[in-house]
């Protein structure tokens, strides 16, 4: 109805992270410029080293805020390898699902990204007996047994080329492994 009252939901812990960044920084700025105000008025120095002081000071508190997210991504980006390095290498001898974007390489110097667009399979690959490389299955279906009944010899004759139609296509359905 056109009373009812609407919900908005919104999460701000993001935005009150960036106010206390911010707050923090400007304690800083206000710290080095009462530092550099004392120390012209109280230790007598020149206006020209106060200004320089303050500058030094203020280019120092930049540099901090500004290293602080790459800091963050460097801390990330070796947590992740310490954790790839001491068990969270994952085998894929067997096959397996890459569930989330992961990185690979071939071997060579070249990376490759798997899994960006959803799950991937990743499927163990072996040579046929002609030399073609494809997908190794992991076996085979057991025997098959074909029971034909037929009332007479001659109605055997009859339909043996449909029993040698349909075992050709369950042979070659057991090709393709459908």
């Amino acid at each position: 109805m056109a009373d009812d009252p609407i919900a908005i939901t919104v999460d701000i812990s993001g935005f009150r992270r960036e106010i206390s960044e911010a707050d923090r920084l400007t304690r800083g700025f206000g710290r080095a410029l009462g530092d550099a105000l004392e120390g012209g008025v109280v230790k007598g120095r020149s206006l020209s080293d106060v200004l320089r002081g303050l500058g030094g000071r203020m280019s120092e508190i930049a540099l901090s805020a500004a290293m602080r997210p790459v800091e963050t991504a460097l801390g990330g980006l070796f947590a992740g390898v310490t954790r790839s390095l001491l068990g969270g290498i994952t085998p894929f001898a067997k096959g397996g699902v890459l569930g989330a974007p992961t990185v690979l390489t071939d071997g060579s110097a070249a990376l490759a990204l798997a899994g960006e667009a959803g799950p991937e399979a990743v499927l163990p690959l072996a040579r046929s007996a002609d030399g073609r490389l494809g997908v190794a299955s992991a076996g085979g279906a057991g025997p098959i047994t074909i029971n034909i009944a037929t009332p007479d010899v001659e109605s055997f004759r009859r339909s043996e080329a449909q029993v040698t139609a349909a075992l050709a296509r369950a042979v070659a359905r057991g090709r393709r492994g459908t």
